[in-house]
């Protein structure tokens, strides 16, 4: 109501101008609901309405107050209409650079591959694909997404806010109780069969493999979100999860643990709209379990475990229908320290980086993918897969240039799995792309100082010296050479006349341009706070110190941020032809389903959808 004295007594929907006649809930909002609405405030809630005709539609409602005025509000949604089509795919595969704009894919181009006369002396494999077109991002209620809907929009068709996945936003306090939208392997595995895998490098609570598969408005509930990736499996044809993230799973009782009664979830069967999504959705009511032993339950429900590389691989595959892999607490290594330490290089405090962290046999993104693979294709339904380099973005946010670079590398070895897959199987359509850009990653140049005479002039310190005196732009730039080594990683980021990197979405940070021995601390990390992982650098303003060489940011607090510009993507296999030209993010996921359900459309015939 306008004012605290008023109340709601009516309410009354209509669709392009016809009244909907359903029943229609009211609640107070005396309790359980956002703390900016009034208490007077009323949910207003109509179940079950459809409407399949194709076009724009106008949904109003209005209100009856207790004084007898009327409040009146309207939006629009649109339903995008089918095409005719011909072959069906079989497979989607999903290969996601988290934060990966053009800038960051040329990076990584530029040291695993090498320039000479003006062109690249090779291509990534995402470089090969032969259809390419860009993004729009905006989420629902930014114009800069954050990953939750940025994923999500590609599964969904539909715009959801930041931090949330999978639902539409609503009023109440409860983060699992908001009306849902199904998944696209929700749906496709309700009528075709389909299995879905997940594999990151990041937690497996984190948003983008949640974005897939787990409703919530609060990305950051992570005990409710793994338990629902378990519950709801049979919703979503969960077959593959891997990553990070063992935190989760662990009873509270155990050393490491970050499992909570207070971010999971267990509906109510008393309130009408949570007792639906159990009646209706036939999904699990959950339960409030802080000491659930979550890996033994995915155990019991058939699927195998690796806790490391070397259990990964002794799984007899053979038998293994269904695969749990958590290599890691929260987030796994990024892929330059997992490669230092499979070099026994040892940077770290007591030795390897990855000691440090206590999981010095952390897989690569590309064998994970190559385990996940071999477990999904045994549907002979057919599956779809989520990949995502997960610290693409996590390292650009740190502004940790040589992390992110070979994440990018890491991520391309696992698209080129992928390829090899879709090539080989011809019922595979595969696209690669990231959620948004992270940083405003700019490659400015390169040094004009050999590795050494930077040392030297670190020493002497700042700007004068490591700016002006080795930033070369234009000409002066040249084309940096990265030596690759036979584990397909640069023998080392310290090169003579390295590529440099800039940002222009950056909180303050000391540069010295050399690579960072150790990464920054990782609040995820439980045990981030005890030695030896407290001695890392807290954040960009603790690191390269010495150089006094500081670069002022234009965002707050202290880390570089997510931007709003348009990120690449790349597709092939059977209805690749649609990812061309500039697209909204919620097109992807028509374009995917019309693929999968439809078929794909010939070429020739006009765009799937059509916006302004």
């Amino acid at each position: 109501p306008d004012s605290a004295e008023k109340s709601i007594s009516k309410a009354v929907f209509y669709m392009d101008g016809q009244e909907i006649k359903l029943p229609v809930a009211l609640k107070s909002c005396a309790t359980g609901c956002l703390p900016k609405l009034a208490k007077n405030s009323m949910i207003v809630t109509l179940r079950a309405i459809s409407n399949a005709k194709p076009g724009l539609h106008q949904f109003q409602v209005e209100a009856t107050q207790s004084d007898g005025q009327m409040i009146k509000a309207s939006g629009n949604f649109e339903i995008v209409p089918w095409q005719m089509g011909g072959q069906k795919i079989k497979n989607i595969i999903i290969m996601l650079g988290d934060g990966m704009g053009a800038a960051q894919r040329t990076a990584a181009r530029i040291v695993a591959n090498g320039y000479a006369q003006g062109k690249a002396k090779s291509a990534l494999a995402m470089d090969t694909f032969p259809v390419s077109g860009q993004i729009k991002t905006a989420s629902l209620n930014s114009l800069v997404t954050d990953s939750a809907p940025g994923m999500s929009a590609y599964v969904l068709g539909n715009k959801n806010n930041n931090n949330e996945e999978g639902v539409f936003p609503d009023d109440t306090l409860d983060p699992f109780d908001n009306p849902r939208i199904e998944y696209l392997s929700e749906y496709l595995s309700r009528t075709q069969g389909k299995s879905l895998g997940l594999v990151t490098t990041a937690d497996v609570f984190d948003a983008t493999p949640a974005a897939n598969a787990v409703h919530t408005s609060n990305r950051g509930a992570g005990t409710g979100i793994v338990d629902q990736y378990l519950d709801d499996r049979k919703l979503t044809g969960l077959s593959v999860l891997m990553g990070g993230g063992r935190k989760w799973f662990l009873p509270a009782s155990i050393p490491g643990s970050a499992r909570s009664n207070g971010n999971d979830y267990e509906f109510s069967a008393v309130e009408a709209h949570t007792a639906d999504i159990v009646k209706r959705w036939k999904a699990s009511p959950g339960k409030l379990d802080k000491d659930r032993d979550l890996i033994a339950d995915f155990q019991a429900a058939g699927f195998q475990y690796a806790s490391d590389l070397t259990s990964l691989n002794n799984l007899d595959m053979k038998s293994t229908d269904k695969l749990l892999g958590l290599f890691a607490y929260s987030n796994m290594n990024v892929a330059l320290d997992k490669i230092d330490g499979r070099r026994n290089v040892s940077k770290g405090i007591k030795g390897r980086v990855v000691d440090d962290f206590g999981f010095p046999d952390q897989p690569m993104l590309e064998e994970m993918t190559t385990k996940a693979l071999t477990v999904l294709q045994k549907n002979k339904k057919g599956f779809v897969l989520m990949v995502e380099g997960a610290s693409i973005d996590k390292q650009a946010h740190n502004m940790d240039t040589e992390r992110w670079i070979l994440d990018t590398i890491e991520f391309d070895r696992a698209i080129k799995v992928a390829q090899d897959f879709a090539e080989k199987d011809g019922q595979t359509l595969v696209i690669v792309t990231a959620d948004h850009e992270c940083s405003g990653v700019a490659l400015i140049g390169g040094s004009t100082v050999t590795d050494a005479r930077l040392q030297e002039l670190v020493k002497e310190g700042g700007v004068s010296n490591l700016r002006d005196k080795v930033v070369g732009v234009y000409e002066k730039a040249g084309f940096p050479k990265y030596i690759i080594a036979n584990d397909g990683y640069p023998a080392t980021t310290d090169i003579d006349y390295r590529l440099l990197v800039g940002y222009g979405a950056n909180s303050d940070r000391y540069e010295d341009w050399r690579t960072n021995s150790l990464p920054l601390q990782d609040s995820q990390q439980p045990f981030a706070k005890t030695t030896p992982l407290s001695a890392y650098p807290s954040d960009p303003s603790a690191r390269d110190v010495d150089g006094k060489f500081m670069i002022n940011g234009q965002v707050p607090g202290n880390s570089g941020v997510h931007t709003a510009t348009d990120i690449p993507i790349s597709a092939m296999g059977p209805g690749a032809w649609a990812f061309t030209g500039v697209l909204d993010n919620t097109d992807v996921f028509f374009h995917l389903a019309q693929a999968a359900i439809k078929g794909v459309v010939n070429p020739n015939v006009k765009a799937l959808s059509k916006r302004p």
